[in-house]
């Protein structure tokens, strides 16, 4: 019986394309989605019905095993947690510098005080600037030779970077190495997909969640690293106080820590970490020796952003991090500005405190919480119940400054209401940073091109980063300092841009079953 030829695979198969005949099986483990039971990759000429109705009844029956056995594929605990380690080396990399960075501009360029905040936010603007350049090249790198060794060179980067800024002695110096630290922030990136790659539709919530958790600890552990280990010669003589390089170079400890870090993350991941970057290829068996080629030709970057979805998951996934930059930009310094300006009118360690709270309730919310809802309302649902609850969020700010200024007794005691539950309850929208990752896994196109597409986001987002906390604290102290509604401001700004995320969500792609039949199954 001769077979008829295979059909090409759908943009977003992940399987291999065979021509079928009498002794090849139809029913394949990568299937073709294009058919009425995404199982068959070709067919075959057959004289009746009744065949092909076997046939296709036999495929079907199969297919349901194959997704039910994919379900329960559990995640590679090993690997996942290599990724998570690696993940957090990156914000560890970036935040460690926070406690000292005013000081060492200070001392190194030898400024007035009224130039300090300048020359610091320089500096982390040119580390986003940077990192804006750079994302979508390490992207289409990782698409092309694969997830692992682009992972490795930016993790190589992360463990030389702090080291070379913190041995800085001049402003210029702090410039070109924080620079470099932006060349080489892409593994961020790459974590995010081989994370979506080593994960299946039933198991990602929990992965990404994970994934989270472990940038929020990177987050909390870089200022300590920094703030702890900074001047050591100064904070520690009795151990330092006689070493003369720490006395030269008072930053260079915190960079080296943190690079040792990266470091013991490189070696880690080069010894362990499997490669997860599987291309889709097409078996030609004409001379009996399989010739492995690409089906498809590289999307370029004006394709990927007009594919179907792509468009609408990048501009929730914008706005989300527009929201989520602007906030913790403003909170320190909402928490500290006295009660009468339009603040919370807190001490340091009562500020130390709330902040601690809320990034406990982020860490419970992104592990507990989100994979449950996320398994019962689906990605889309938790984006559109964030995007409702924003605007609130925001508004709970200017009630509780509202009841400060107030000061009775109802008053107050709404506000010990209202204060805890905005510190516990309120970090549940940082569930969206999760979605709008799960929502970029699900309108990928093609498992080959997800690398590009994150790389998109991130540098989406590293252009976010690099203008919006400037903007927000700036629109906050003309606020304040012209008391304009009270000092809220930048509060009644952010509530209606707020309230637009739930107009963004609405036109959200629904993710197809044929796709997360295929993506169980690729697993």
């Amino acid at each position: 019986m001769t077979a008829a030829p295979s059909r090409s695979p759908s943009p977003g198969s992940r399987g291999l394309s065979h021509e079928a005949s009498e002794t090849t099986p139809l029913l394949l483990s990568h299937p073709d989605p294009d058919t009425e039971a995404s199982t068959l990759v070709g067919s075959t000429t057959t004289p009746g019905r009744s065949q092909a109705a076997s046939v296709n009844s036999d495929s079907a029956e199969g297919a349901r095993v194959a997704v039910a056995d994919a379900d329960e594929v559990p995640l590679p605990k090993l690997q996942l947690f290599l990724l998570c380690y690696a993940r957090m080396t990156e914000p560890i990399a970036f935040f460690c510098i926070f406690p000292f960075i005013a000081q060492m501009v200070q001392d190194n360029g030898h400024l007035p005080d009224t130039d300090v905040g300048f020359y610091s936010g320089l500096i982390e603007s040119l580390f986003s600037a940077t990192q804006m350049l750079v994302l979508v090249s390490w992207g289409r790198l990782a698409d092309r030779i694969g997830r692992k060794p682009v992972l490795l060179y930016s993790l190589a980067g992360t463990a030389i970077g702090p080291a070379l800024f913190g041995m800085s002695t001049s402003l210029w110096q702090m410039f070109l190495f924080r620079c470099l630290a932006g060349v080489f922030s892409g593994s961020s990136l790459i974590i995010r997909t081989m994370i979506a790659e080593i994960s299946t539709t039933q198991t990602q919530a929990r992965a990404f969640s994970w994934f989270a958790f472990f940038g929020n600890m990177g987050i909390f552990v870089g200022p300590i690293l920094g703030g702890v280990l900074a001047s050591p010669a100064e904070q520690y003589p009795g151990l330092f106080g006689r070493v003369r390089f720490f006395k030269d170079y008072p930053y260079a400890l915190p960079g080296f820590v943190t690079g040792a870090i990266a470091a013991t993350s490189l070696v880690a991941c080069a010894l362990l970490l499997d490669e997860t970057l599987k291309k889709r290829r097409s078996h030609e068996d004409s001379t009996e020796a399989a010739q492995l080629v690409d089906l498809e030709p590289p999307m370029t970057t004006r394709e990927l952003i007009k594919a179907p979805g792509v468009g609408v998951v990048l501009w929730v996934y914008g706005h989300v991090m527009l929201l989520a930059f602007a906030f913790t930009a403003l909170i320190p310094v909402v928490l500290f500005t006295p009660v009468s300006l339009g603040g919370a009118g807190l001490s340091t360690p009562q500020i130390s405190i709330f902040m601690a709270i809320q990034g406990a309730s982020q860490s419970a919310f992104m592990l507990l919480v989100f994979p449950a809802l996320q398994k019962r309302w689906g990605t889309n649902g938790i984006l559109r119940a964030c995007g409702y609850v924003y605007p609130f969020f925001f508004i709970a700010y200017i009630v509780l400054n509202l009841l400060l200024r107030n000061g009775s007794d109802l008053a107050m005691a709404v506000f010990w209401v209202l204060g805890p539950a905005a510190a516990v309850l309120g970090p549940g929208v940082a569930m969206a940073f999760i979605a709008t990752q799960l929502a970029l896994n699900d309108v990928s196109p093609s498992p080959n091109v997800l690398g590009t597409l994150n790389a998109i986001a991130l540098t989406l987002s590293s252009g976010i980063r690099s203008l919006v906390p400037g903007a927000t604290t700036a629109v906050y102290a003309v606020g304040v300092r012209g008391q304009i509604l009270g000092g809220h401001l930048v509060w009644v700004i952010l509530v209606p841009v707020a309230a637009a995320l739930t107009l963004a969500t609405q036109y959200l792609p629904e993710k197809p079953a044929a796709k997360d039949n295929q993506d169980d199954q690729s697993s």
